[in-house]
């Protein structure tokens, strides 16, 4: 089985990482911080980092693409630093792509969140070459698995979900 890499920060990680280690062609996921300044980012200390999720997807049975659907359907990517009751740089909405077919694919799943008008504003989603992935202290790993009724302002919206595309696109 060949696995592609793919890092995503939509706010609090814990949530992220609960609706989407259960996608069809997951196969694993971590959290982290990602995007910032400190090296060997931690929680009580990780600078300009976001909260990340790194997955690693079998694209035989996924795309890149569905992924960043799923993404933009969880969390809300027209507020800046912030989900939910989550506010801070920490927060932000970001798309770390691996290599320039990524960052294409990105780049067309915003144009076609922007285009559809489904979601509540304009996308403010920052999307950036990949770099240090610090995974996070094992406490934060599988959170909600362990505390089924932790905190998350990660759900499903129905309403937020893109038309199919043509297979001929």
């Amino acid at each position: 089985m060949t696995t592609e890499r793919a890092v995503l920060a939509g706010g609090c990680f814990w949530g992220m990482q609960d609706l989407i280690r259960r996608r069809p062609g997951v196969v694993s996921t971590r959290v982290g911080y990602t995007g910032g300044d400190v090296p060997n980012a931690t929680y009580r200390n990780h600078g300009t980092h976001a909260e990340g999720i790194e997955i690693m997807f079998d694209p035989a049975k996924t795309s890149y693409r569905e992924l960043l659907e799923f993404f933009f359907q969880i969390h809300d990517p027209t507020t800046v630093n912030r989900q939910g009751n989550d506010i801070g740089m920490s927060y932000r909405s970001a798309i770390y792509y691996v290599n320039d077919e990524q960052k294409a694919v990105a780049e067309d799943t915003i144009a076609d969140v922007e285009a559809s008008g489904l979601w509540p504003g304009k996308v403010v989603t920052e999307v950036e070459p990949v770099g240090d992935f610090w995974e996070a202290e094992p406490e934060h790993q599988d959170y909600l698995e362990r505390l089924p009724n932790g905190y998350t302002c990660h759900f499903p919206r129905a309403d937020w979900v893109l038309p199919k595309r043509d297979a001929a696109e």
